[in-house]
């Protein structure tokens, strides 16, 4: 890395254009050509699909998103991450009341929306909480506070974010496969101890009673780094909170004896039906707890299944679903409209991200399953559907019903997309809008702020 103020000089350029290592290195790389792509569409085979014409009476989209700070608390490199994680309520036939009478006045639309939020300051590098002894130590508390202050309905008393959370912690196996056991997070623990998996807040058990969450199962903090930008564990934490929201929402409705609205409401989750990292072993754990609430619902719906779309905006699969639509001259049309690619472990592994595993794509982090879609507008979506039985999880094979609700989601899917942005969905753009965090003047706010919430302490 060079010094504030020097700048690369054309040696190192001319070294390495000049290397036959590199030469070398280079040209042993694989190069996909135009006819590997058109090769890849006649594999996927798309297939034509008669979208449902069931259409929610209303429809819950989740986005999030995190942006770092630096602080100004007298160490270097201190940083501090907001972290905001938005539900928008879309009333649909509202929507299309409002579709059928355009142009109409923009605030006219603003009136079928409503939003609820998580929002925290959470302590990165060089930032310590009050009582306690290290940024690791801060962030782990302030974890574990928010989980506990947030609940879908305050009013009612019903459980916290936490509460689902430690539902979901109890499907965790007590030894994850091919992973070292979880230390206890204070690394200068007496007894050099496992973390002793509990509810709650409580105390490890050794000499010196330190203070322990149940949210450090999570194990996010692990990655701290006490020296630089966390951004990465961050942005885990959001997608934590993203997903563990998705089932605190379905589980307050069961417990409201609410589940027969879900025949008439969509879940929407800005990304994948994921999460990766540390935290990943929470994804099979949310498979198990919607598959069970499913088994309720269908109970309570005549046998509907729940609908639970999650959107890519960018990334690899987006981009191979754009390669695939591109016809030999650049131009788009290629995938047909209102056709679907159904996509195996076979095709994703040969045409998407290279892999020779034996391991199914996504096994240890995905609770659902991607397939493209080309909308009647011709908006090429990539989405993923939730894993509600065994049958669903079978990757081998691509078959509809193996995709719960495929039709429905395709159907409501030509309804939400957006003329705003290429390939976007109403729900989404407003989620978004409700979630994102403008870079330049969002840090300079941001930074205000943590000034004086740090001077009133």
């Amino acid at each position: 890395m060079p010094y504030e103020g020097e700048f690369a000089k054309y040696k190192p350029l001319r070294r390495l254009v000049e290397s036959e290592r590199v030469k070398k290195l280079l040209g042993s790389y694989e190069l996909r050509s135009k006819s590997d792509q058109l090769e890849s569409l006649q594999t996927l085979n798309p297939i034509k699909i008669q979208p449902g014409d069931w259409i929610p009476k209303m429809l819950i989209a989740i986005d999030g998103s995190h942006a770092e700070v630096e602080i100004e608390n007298g160490f270097p490199g201190a940083e501090a991450s907001y972290v905001t994680v938005a539900s928008v309520i879309l009333d649909v036939e509202k929507m299309r009341e409002l579709d059928q009478h355009r142009p109409v006045e923009p605030k006219k639309f603003r009136t079928i929306e409503t939003a609820q939020s998580i929002d925290c300051a959470l302590p990165g590098c060089n930032v310590i909480s009050k009582g306690e002894k290290s940024a690791k130590d801060s962030l782990r508390k302030s974890i574990f506070e928010v989980f506990g202050d947030v609940q879908a309905f305050p009013d009612s008393g019903g459980e916290s974010l936490l509460d689902t959370y430690e539902t979901l912690l109890k499907y965790k196996p007590a030894a994850e496969d091919n992973k070292k056991q979880q230390q206890c997070p204070y690394e200068d623990c007496p007894e050099d101890r496992d973390y002793q998996r509990g509810k709650g807040q409580y105390t490890c058990p050794c000499n010196l009673s330190r203070t322990l969450y149940s949210t450090d199962a999570l194990r996010i903090h692990e990655r701290m780094n006490p020296a630089g930008t966390n951004g990465a564990i961050f942005g885990e934490i959001m997608q934590v909170w993203e997903t563990v929201w998705m089932v605190h929402i379905l589980r307050s409705l069961e417990a409201k004896k609410w589940l027969s609205s879900l025949g008439r409401l969509a879940i929407i989750l800005d990304g994948q039906l994921a999460v990766f990292g540390q935290p990943a072993w929470i994804s099979q754990a949310i498979y198990q707890e919607l598959s069970r609430i499913n088994a309720v619902t269908k109970e309570a719906t005549g046998g509907q299944d729940i609908l639970l779309i999650g959107v890519e905006k960018t990334g690899t699969f987006v981009e191979h679903f754009e390669d695939l639509d591109r016809q030999e001259k650049g131009s788009f049309g290629a995938f047909p409209c209102q056709s679907v690619g159904l996509l195996t472990d076979s095709y994703i592994k040969q045409n998407i991200i290279f892999s020779d595993s034996t391991r199914p794509y996504g096994a240890a982090t995905y609770f659902g399953r991607k397939f493209f879609y080309k909308t009647k507008s011709g908006a090429r979506i990539v989405a993923t559907l939730p894993f509600l039985s065994e049958e669903h999880k079978d990757l081998k094979t691509a078959e509809s019903s193996q995709f719960p609700r495929l039709s429905d989601a395709v159907g409501l899917l030509d309804q939400l997309v957006s003329s705003r942005f290429p390939n976007a969905l109403v729900p989404l753009v407003s989620a978004n809008a409700e979630a994102a965090i403008p870079l330049r003047l969002g840090n300079k706010v941001l930074e205000r702020l943590a000034k004086e919430l740090m001077a009133e302490n």
